[in-house]
């Protein structure tokens, strides 16, 4: 059996006795021995064994001693937990092999040698009838008087065998720890590669699509141009006219407008377009609860691409917007969260931001001032502004009625004096007209519109001072039951009869009224609509059918409808036209849709 490496606590109290003097007087030594470890457990000197591991202890039938339980009860004892001899070696007396004690006749001693066993069992072993007394264990000499007793309150006998094991177990693991803790910061930078990867598989990916649209754009092209050099094709017996050929002398070989491309607008309601820079700018709100309100810029160029823009907060919903006509990349628009703002489409941030005392409704440049811009507010004022002055307006002036002031122009009025600038409004009361800088600046109303109802939309051309104004009949209140079994009924946004006025200034405060014709507009929403010079040589109003959801082109003064541009019968929100010195650029958004036509391909 392998010797045991032995920790022993020794206890407090004295660990001397009396040993027997000579090995003849065996018998009287075993009477002294008895009654000195009587003694001993009088004066206290064995202490209580404290150890869990230690066995009860039970009567013997052989001379009134005590013997310690066997391995196989201690198991029967401990609630089903079994030990294995191996388990707890170190703590029996290899000559019986049953547990020792702390006190009593199998009381744990050692010889000089280290050796430990039960007293009564050593001395049973020495006094045997040998000449030479050893050791059971290493056959070192020794007699009865070199027996002493260990007093001691635990023995823990560790096997260094198994140490070492445990020891080198442990080292094993803290190996495989750390070849784990390798493992997984491999882990994760290959997920970080991968993730990189993948990135960049979908950009190559949006690549791919990208030049597979400018390719198909590019095969579009190709084939306008070969059916342009060869013959037009004819549709019902009548031909159509090509980019190339004249229209009619009013137009001077510009033909009519052709679809050039569908671009998907989730929530847009505004847009304007900057044909010198190639870009579109919408007024969007994005999908979701409590969508978040962005300005998004759209190249003109293929493959389109697009950035949203972010508002600062508390702008909310932007209800008019223009790019500045003088090209210095700047975008004016106006906000229901009392803003009027200035952006820079080169670095996409909001420059500029004024605070007003009411919702602004609309916005406009000064034609003849690029640093003055002016806003109509809900509560019928009108604000100017100079972007040189960011502290505050330069003057806020109130309208003819408090309704609020939808539309504004800033106008071309040479017939007015030097630094005096004029402006147009709309509202549900009329068109009025604003000068500033002058002696008066109260608004007055152009009589000449006459009574056409409530106006709901205004258009202006710079280039031709052609001016159109749309109405639609007004509500009376007074009236309305007595009158309701009378009127025509229609459901409530299918649009009503109105009408648009064709009007011309003749003189610095003095409009001429050149035409009115029927239309279909809207009952509840403001449509918009545009006036477009083509060349110089004439003008076309463009406005949406309410009842066809058409895009309708008309030529001034007579109103004499030219081209219908079919949608997918979706009201149409915004209209905007952008001359440009390679063909104007046309603008139709609706619902999700933005189409862009031209008179010329796109280049």
């Amino acid at each position: 059996m392998p010797n045991p490496i032995v920790y022993i606590a020794v206890g407090s109290e004295s660990e001397e006795e009396t040993e027997p003097e000579s090995e003849g007087n065996s018998g009287e030594t075993d009477e002294q021995n008895s009654e000195s470890e009587e003694e001993a457990e009088a004066e206290g000197f064995i202490p209580v064994m404290e150890s869990p591991r230690v066995l009860p202890e039970k009567e013997g039938e052989e001379g009134g001693g005590r013997i310690c339980s066997s391995a196989g009860e201690v198991g029967e004892n401990s609630q089903g937990n079994e030990w294995n001899r191996g388990d707890i070696d170190g703590l029996f007396c290899t000559i019986c092999m049953e547990a020792w004690t702390t006190s009593a006749d199998h009381h744990v001693c050692c010889l000089p040698c280290g050796h430990i066993f039960g007293f009564s069992c050593i001395r049973k072993w020495l006094q045997q009838g040998r000449t030479t007394k050893k050791c059971p264990q290493c056959n070192r000499k020794c007699t009865l008087k070199d027996v002493r007793k260990l007093f001691a309150s635990r023995i823990v006998a560790i096997d260094g065998e198994s140490q070492k094991r445990i020891q080198s177990l442990e080292s094993e693991c803290i190996s495989l720890e750390q070849k784990t803790a390798v493992l997984i910061k491999n882990e994760a930078e290959w997920r970080k590669k991968e993730a990189k990867w993948k990135r960049r598989e979908a950009l190559l990916q949006q690549q791919l699509h990208q030049f597979k649209e400018k390719t198909n754009y590019l095969e579009h092209l190709l084939d306008v141009q070969s059916r342009t050099l060869g013959h037009p094709p004819s549709m019902g017996g009548s031909q159509v006219p090509s980019l190339g050929q004249n229209l009619g002398s009013e137009f001077n070989g510009q033909g009519p407008f052709m679809l050039q491309k569908e671009l998907d607008v989730d929530g847009a309601r505004l847009f304007d377009i900057d044909a010198s820079s190639k870009i579109i700018l919408l007024a969007r709100r994005l999908q979701g609860l409590g969508g978040t309100h962005v300005l998004t810029k759209t190249s003109l160029v293929a493959p389109y691409m697009r950035e949203d823009i972010p508002l600062p907060f508390g702008t909310k919903a932007v209800r008019d917007l223009h790019i500045c006509p003088s090209g210095s990349s700047l975008a004016l628009f106006a906000s229901l969260g009392k803003k009027l703002s200035v952006l820079s489409t080169k670095i996409n941030q909001v420059t500029l931001a004024y605070d007003l005392p009411a919702p602004a409704w609309s916005c406009s440049w000064d034609l003849n001032s690029s640093h003055q811009i002016y806003a109509g507010l809900q509560n019928g004022s009108l604000g100017v502004f100079d972007m040189r002055q960011t502290a505050r307006p330069l003057d806020f002036v109130n309208g003819l009625t408090s309704n609020p002031i939808h539309t504004i122009y800033s106008t071309n009025n040479p017939t007015l004096p030097s630094g005096v600038t004029t402006v147009l409004s709309a509202s549900s009361a009329g068109i009025c007209q604003w000068n500033f800088s002058g002696s008066e600046q109260r608004p007055f109303l152009v009589s000449e519109v006459g009574n056409q109802g409530a106006c709901i939309s205004l258009a202006y051309c710079p280039r031709s001072d052609d001016i159109v104004a749309s109405f639609r009949p007004r509500i009376d209140n007074s009236v309305e039951i007595a009158s309701s079994q009378a009127l025509p009924i229609h459901a409530l946004g299918q649009g009503v009869q109105g009408s648009h006025v064709h009007l011309k200034r003749v003189e610095s405060n003095c409009y001429q009224k050149l035409a009115v014709t029927c239309a279909n507009v809207n009952d509840v929403r403001l449509p918009r609509s545009a006036v477009m010079n083509i060349e110089n040589d004439g003008c076309l109003f463009v406005s949406g059918n309410e009842l066809t959801c058409e895009l309708v082109l008309q030529e001034l003064p007579s109103f004499t409808v030219l081209q219908c541009l079919k949608s997918q019968k979706q009201p149409i929100y915004d209209v905007k036209y952008a001359h440009a010195c390679d063909g104007g650029f046309l603008g139709c958004l609706s619902e999700g849709i933005l189409r862009l036509y031209s008179n010329r391909a796109l280049k």
